[in-house]
Order: structure tokens, then C-alpha cells, then sequence
């Protein structure tokens, strides 16, 4: 092989090399972009959700407290009731 043609043969293998370098290139930025696509659809997915549950939180809340509210108005009955049955008792005449 002459010399000449060895250095045909080194500048086509160093443009293989270089082609296949500028494909890799090419590869690695669609997957940084779609990464990065992926990572901001992930981010707005996460957002969403945590508004999701902010506001189920907050109806949770208004339950919660609805719940109390009728609990304590329950109460204030169940006293109502057994006071005047205390009452209902105290005048009914005592057994000889």
C-alpha cells in the first residue's frame, strides 16, 4: 500500500469517524430534548396534583368541620334531653 493511498484510507476512516460522531451529537439532543420534554410535563403533572389535592384538602376540611358542627348541635340536644328528664324525674313522687 502506498503512501498515498494510506492516506486515502485515513481520511475516509476519520470522515466515518467524524459522520458517525455528528449522528451521536444528533442522537444525544433529541434525548436532552425530549428529556427535557418529559421533565416539564412531569413538573406540570406534579403541579396539577398538588392543586388536585389542595383542594380536596380544603373540601375535607369543610367536612370536618360541617361533622363538628352537627356534633356539637347533637350534643347541646342530647343535654336538652337528659336535663329534663332529670327535671321529669325530680317531680315525680317518691316511692314508700
Amino acid at each position: 500500500m502506498t503512501t498515498e493511498e494510506r492516506f486515502e484510507r485515513i481520511e475516509h476512516v476519520t470522515a466515518g469517524i467524524a459522520e458517525e460522531r455528528r449522528r451521536d451529537r444528533d442522537e444525544y439532543k433529541a434525548l436532552w430534548r425530549d428529556t427535557q420534554r418529559q421533565l416539564n410535563e412531569m413538573g406540570a403533572k406534579l403541579i396539577q396534583f398538588s392543586e388536585e389535592n389542595q383542594e380536596a384538602d380544603r373540601r375535607l376540611g369543610e367536612r370536618i368541620e360541617q361533622l363538628a358542627e352537627e356534633g356539637r348541635a347533637t350534643n347541646k340536644r342530647i343535654d336538652a334531653m337528659v336535663s329534663a328528664m332529670g327535671e321529669v324525674i325530680a317531680r315525680l313522687p317518691a316511692k314508700p
